[in-house]
């Protein structure tokens, strides 16, 4: 019995420490049409090397994209067309920030760190959907693809960062 019950809250722990592990935002519901600030944690490197670079794709409809730069990290912002126009303060927009990159730096595996760009979700967003920023990171040994998008509330290995949408307030 105590065998079962020691092993029940092993199993308890490793869950709770890799959903931890994971690349993930700060803050993971909005309402949309609000200002949003993404905080994108990092708890960790790859199988303890240090991470040297991490890259955010910015799903459609998060418009007005301002990244904060990082002292000694290298940022680049890349910026193309929107698959449809959206509205921003009044004006539709129809091009704007698409992916986001922090490079050369080092954060060790043991150490902790935040990226993080303030933006707008677009009313057109659909309240009650998830959207899912795609993060690439990048170690000077491997690399972490936290790509995948959930399907019908299954858990995956590398699961992408999620926001959920709330109504417009």
């Amino acid at each position: 019995m105590l065998r079962s019950l020691l092993l029940g809250a092993a199993a308890a722990l490793t869950s709770v420490t890799c959903a931890s592990s994971h690349v993930t935002l700060e803050t993971r519901e909005a309402p949309v049409g609000a200002s949003y600030k993404a905080v994108m944690r990092v708890p960790h490197g790859c199988e303890g090397s240090p991470t040297t670079a991490i890259r955010i794709r910015i799903p459609p409809g998060v418009i007005g994209v301002k990244p904060m730069p990082k002292p000694v990290w290298q940022l680049n912002i890349v910026t193309g067309a929107y698959p449809k126009p959206f509205t921003l303060r009044g004006a539709k927009v129809t091009e704007g920030v698409t992916e986001l990159s922090w490079s050369n730096g080092k954060l060790a595996d043991t150490h902790y760190d935040e990226f993080i760009f303030a933006s707008v979700l677009a009313e057109e967003l659909e309240s009650g959907k998830t959207i899912y920023f795609p993060v690439v990171q990048e170690c000077e040994r491997g690399v972490h693809r936290w790509i995948e998008i959930p399907k019908d509330g299954e858990d995956s290995p590398e699961p992408a960062p999620g926001l959920k949408l709330l109504p417009k307030r």
